[in-house]
């Protein structure tokens, strides 16, 4: 996912045939993307005397959409203000929470094709689209100053600055596609593994390879993570509560864009969710319940009775069972049975279900010898 601006220099200094071809190059570029509200959004705006936003983010949710619109684009002629260009981007394009604006949370790319002819003062407003977090690239297809462009990238220099002539600009299609995906998968920062108290940051490693750290920015304290790790794990966490997560990729190579994610734990579930019998004797039963929680269970507290008014009787069980034993227990008798988990925070969860023992084979025994003296005497009441 991720915000993709493409800066067109459509000026006087640009012929229709150098136009046609900065088209055709950005037809072959976005043609492997897909497109939409949940994957990449493309839009293009034009430098000319005025700039003109040809379409924004929201404009195109398929490729066949997006092909149609860069077939129809034409040549805005006029002076090269790209200063006023890089306004409106700033102010009405690139921005989250505006209309038609950037999504809030994702990767922003800028790329700008220029034939390099006057661009004017751009150092400072692509300093500012930098310092907003948004990603610059640039394509010159003219003599422009080298010096002047390796500052206004966003580094590596070496992967975000292309010089081709305008004949030949199907030969950096990979290769711009390809960091323009970097970025994107650079700049997310994923949770993973979210439970009650704990959860999982993943981030693709920008560091290999380079000396720095990182910093998670999210206790009290900030804590610092290897160059070469792609993962950190958050402990300690309140169920059902919502964070905000930082990391900033500290190197003095480069300068990367601090990355921002905010994550819910789950909703703590109390055991016992289930309690069942797992054994059935005459005399005995063994009673299971789960699931096992001895980081936060203190003990368990058992309960049964024969119904309907059999005397009380009681068991503790440490945390770390799941399990009990129920002994001395009257044959073909229905049992009341609670499960109670008393919690170290003081709550308590408690489950109850009904456990039949089987008919003892004395008790058939008696009852055979019964019927048989019944039959050998059928006077006897």
């Amino acid at each position: 996912e991720g915000d993709v601006l493409f800066l067109l220099d459509s000026s006087g200094s640009v012929s229709s045939y150098e136009h046609s071809r900065m088209l055709a190059f950005l037809s072959e570029l976005l043609q492997p993307f897909s497109l939409g509200e949940d994957q990449v959004r493309v839009g293009v705006l034009q430098v000319g005397t005025e700039p003109r936003l040809e379409f924004g983010f929201d404009a195109h949710a398929t490729q066949s959409s997006l092909q149609g619109s860069l077939r129809n684009i034409k040549p805005l002629r006029g002076d090269t203000n790209t200063v006023e260009a890089l306004k409106v981007a700033q102010e009405r394009v690139l921005r989250p929470g505006v209309p038609g604006g950037a999504r809030a949370g994702l990767p922003r790319v800028l790329v700008w094709l220029t034939d390099g002819v006057n661009p004017g003062d751009i150092s400072g407003p692509m300093a500012e689209l930098r310092e907003e977090g948004v990603a610059v690239l640039v394509v010159s297809t003219g003599h422009s100053n080298y010096l002047v462009l390796r500052e206004i990238v966003t580094a590596p220099v070496e992967n975000h600055l292309h010089f081709v002539d305008i004949d030949d600009m199907s030969i950096i299609t990979d290769d711009l596609r390809d960091a323009i995906i970097e970025l994107i998968r650079a700049e997310r920062l994923n949770v993973r593994d979210i439970s009650t108290n704990s959860a999982s940051l993943h981030w693709r490693p920008v560091l290999a390879g380079m000396r720095g750290y990182y910093e998670v920015r999210f206790a009290p304290l900030p804590t610092k993570v290897p160059g070469a790790s792609s993962t950190a794990k958050l402990t300690g966490l309140k169920p059902d509560t919502t964070y905000t997560v930082t990391l900033i990729p500290e190197s003095n190579e480069h300068t990367f864009n601090a990355l921002t994610t905010t994550f819910t734990t789950k909703p703590e579930v109390l055991s016992p969710v289930v309690v069942t019998v797992t054994e059935s004797g005459a005399t005995s039963v063994r009673l299971s319940w789960g699931p096992l929680q001895p980081q936060t269970v203190r003990d368990y507290y058992i309960e049964y009775s024969a119904l309907p008014r059999g005397e009380l009787r009681t068991a503790t069980v440490d945390r770390t069972q799941n399990s009990t034993l129920l002994r001395r227990l009257q044959p073909g008798t229905t049992y009341l049975v609670t499960v109670t988990a008393r919690h170290a925070s003081g709550k308590e969860k408690a489950m109850s279900v009904k456990v039949c023992t089987e008919e003892g084979k004395g008790a058939d025994l008696r009852g055979m010898i019964h019927s048989l003296r019944r039959s050998a005497n059928p006077a006897q009441p």
